[in-house]
């Protein structure tokens, strides 16, 4: 296993591609995150010009809701977006400049050219949430007020959360990259899957009249963003009458995680019946 990463990292980690994407992928998530709290605000203000009694502002960088606060922001479908396509870059440039056929003709079978990808994603996915983790940390302590050690490690459970999420994004993205094989078809269309086809077919289920009950968690993408649903905010539970979840639920990771099952075995098996 240790081997096959270590071929993957040595093409990667030469690949200017990457680092542009990956750059771009940081560089969003820290202006969402730094934004986040004076976009928020400023709701808050224009909607105290209606209210008889005024709703306080909010902060998102005080322990312990920090966690589950980030943890969202971090986990929007736009901006997963971009470590989603480096997936599909690196997956579709092995089939475009056939490459796959020269690494199995040189000894590798086809379950290790995909367990070196599944690996890669997995790397991926913890780096990602390695520095969230740490950025998280360091924004809470140098914000929160009260900093005991009970009240840092409160929701640390959005964390794992927040991987299990990414990496079943990820797989996703994997799925699409190796059933349609070329780079601009399957960003495309997995783009259009993620922010246009999927929210639309949640919404159509959400009608009641069709009584499709809660099919839109089920939903792949849904499925995975559905681990970090809302971040902890007074304003949409007074405003909005939304339940807001005070810890990342084990049914809510099962699911995401059985998808990524299911798409890594389909993988599998077409790759097993199809030519290279």
């Amino acid at each position: 296993m240790i081997k096959l990463l270590r071929l993957e990292l040595r093409k990667i980690l030469t690949y200017k591609t990457f680092w542009v994407i990956i750059g771009l992928y940081f560089l969003f998530l820290a202006s969402g995150i730094i934004l986040a709290e004076l976009i928020i605000n400023s709701w808050v203000t224009n909607m105290n010009k209606q209210l008889p009694i005024p709703l306080p502002h909010i902060t998102l960088y005080f322990f312990p809701d920090i966690w589950q606060n980030l943890a969202f922001f971090a986990s929007i479908r736009y901006i997963l977006i971009f470590p989603a396509i480096i997936v599909i870059i690196l997956i579709t440039n092995e089939f475009t400049f056939k490459t796959i056929r020269q690494n199995v003709v040189t000894g590798m079978s086809k379950n290790q050219f995909l367990a070196s990808k599944l690996l890669f994603i997995l790397m991926l996915s913890l780096c990602i949430t390695i520095i969230l983790k740490l950025g998280i940390f360091i924004l809470g302590i140098t914000h929160s007020e009260v900093t005991s050690f009970s009240q840092v490690i409160t929701k640390t459970s959005f964390i794992p959360g927040f991987f299990i999420l990414l990496l079943t994004f990820l797989v996703i993205s994997f799925f699409f990259g190796f059933m349609l094989r070329n780079t601009g078809l399957a960003i495309a269309i997995f783009t259009l899957y993620v922010i246009i086809i999927e929210p639309v077919l949640s919404g159509v289920s959400k009608i009641p009249s069709l009584h499709l009950g809660n099919l839109s968690h089920y939903l792949p993408v849904n499925a995975s963003l559905n681990v970090v649903e809302y971040p902890y905010l007074p304003v949409l539970k007074t405003i909005m009458g939304l339940r807001i979840q005070s810890s990342v639920s084990i049914t809510d990771c099962l699911i995401p995680l059985l998808y990524s099952a299911v798409l890594i075995g389909i993988v599998f098996f077409v790759m097993a019946k199809k030519d290279l």
